[in-house]
């Protein structure tokens, strides 16, 4: 799953550095799953007092999932997205996104999320094949 960069965006990073905005933009029109998910647990993580919230609905097909993959494996596009939405992304599996609070990275809820022992405990017959 590519990013879809207009022109005039390959000619700004060719030339220079890109304004996170523009980039952001770029990710939020190639990945809409993605985007759509992040912006969801940002804004359920801003709306309430948890730790954190999270994401457990398997995307609805494979290029939702490919998006989703693609967007938090790309060290790039998973910080501008942490920078865009003021949040910590977590990611396990194939779909569970979390948004933690920036302060939240060195509590036991986050280490316990990132954890190899998180991982496997958030393994499933179902979940395998992602």
């Amino acid at each position: 799953m590519s990013l879809t960069v207009p022109s005039s965006l390959l000619r700004a990073a060719e030339s220079g550095s890109v304004a996170d905005e523009e980039f952001v933009a770029c990710v939020r029109d190639s990945l809409p799953y993605a985007w759509q998910t992040v912006s969801r647990v940002a804004a359920a993580l801003e709306s309430s007092n948890a730790e954190f919230a999270d994401n457990e609905v398997p995307p609805p097909g494979e290029a939702e999932r490919g998006q989703l993959l693609r967007a938090l494996a790309s060290d790039a596009i998973r910080s501008s997205l942490e920078r865009h939405f003021g949040v910590r992304l977590a990611f396990q599996n194939c779909h569970r996104v979390a948004a933690f609070r920036p302060s939240a990275v060195d509590s036991d809820t986050y280490r316990r999320f990132v954890s190899t022992r998180g991982q496997l405990l958030n393994q499933s017959p179902e979940l395998r094949n992602c």
